[in-house]
């Protein structure tokens, strides 16, 4: 998932492509860090060390943990948690960068700076998005916004359901408090008890159409493609707010949960307490709108 933060920040600054970007995620999809980036990343070899065990391999029929342990620059034990990290989500798409000539690890670490500055993230907050965690990631754009807690646990509960059953190559982006909000398609399901709000998700044709097709894992081949596009987004919809009032009902007494709705033109939706939460979902913006249901009134635009 770092991958899909710090390569849209290369992609905007263009110093990579939009095919470059969508193939370097393909590649950390199905690929193993290798030991001998691991090993520099983690400050257990220099690069000149790792070059060196490289090319004994291209000589000796030996892994490179082997040769590695052997010269003195690695013990067993560093071997085993380097092979437990092979899976590492930031160093993935490192490698992928490296191995693509796009940047070297000099021009990467620059560039990390850079990033960090503009998107104002602190040092813990790099570290979160790194680790590829949605538990670590999802708070960084929640924390300075002044919101109901439940909206909080809501949001967090959100993007696990999203890795979960959508796309676990989602992207974030930090929320807004607005007053009104027109939008394309809608589906929309309000929570009447338990913690009273209204939510919804909604985009264009091409976002509702990567959430649903992400949920019910297939196309929908029809003439009326947004109408059942729309009735997967609300079965999701209505999956999430499950989920969220079977937690609830630990501390409530009682909850109810109103048929969800759908619209297939521009609404406009004014109230207090309207936030915009916007997820990318296969490069489509899908925003997630969570309202207290003070005010709160939609009509056509």
């Amino acid at each position: 998932m770092f991958g899909i933060y710090f390569g849209k920040y290369l992609m905007d600054e263009k110093i990579i492509t939009l095919g470059q970007y969508n193939d370097l995620i393909e590649r950390t999809k199905n690929s193993k860090v290798q030991m001998g980036l691991l090993a520099v990343e983690m400050g257990l070899m220099t690069e000149d060390q790792t070059e060196e065990v490289n090319q004994i391999q291209q000589v000796e029929d030996k892994r490179f943990g082997d040769i590695a342990v052997e010269h003195g620059y690695l013990t067993e034990d560093d071997v085993v948690d380097l092979l437990e990290r092979q899976g590492d989500p930031y160093l993935l798409f490192i490698q992928a960068l490296v191995e693509g000539d796009l940047l070297s690890l000099e021009e990467i670490r620059e560039e990390l700076i850079v990033y960090r500055k503009s998107k104002e993230l602190t040092l813990s907050d790099l570290e979160s998005l790194k680790t590829g965690d949605v538990d670590r990631i999802t708070p960084i754009f929640i924390k300075n916004m002044d919101m109901p807690d439940q909206f909080r646990n809501y949001i967090m509960l959100t993007s696990r359901n999203i890795v979960r059953f959508v796309d676990r190559f989602f992207r974030m982006d930090h929320i807004e408090k607005v007053d009104e909000i027109t939008v394309s398609n809608l589906a929309l399901q309000r929570i009447s008890e338990g913690y009273p709000c209204y939510t919804a998700f909604a985009g264009s044709d091409s976002s509702i159409s990567a959430l649903a097709h992400g949920f019910a894992r297939t196309a929908f081949k029809v003439d009326d493609e947004i109408t059942c596009t729309l009735d997967a987004t609300k079965e999701f919809l209505n999956c999430n707010n499950g989920l969220f009032l079977t937690e609830l009902s630990k501390s409530q007494n009682r909850i109810n949960l109103e048929y969800p709705i759908t619209r297939d033109k521009k609404v406009t939706i004014t109230g207090e307490d309207l936030y915009r939460i916007p997820y990318y979902i296969s490069g489509y913006e899908l925003d997630l709108l969570l309202c207290k249901g003070k005010g709160f009134e939609m009509k056509d635009a």
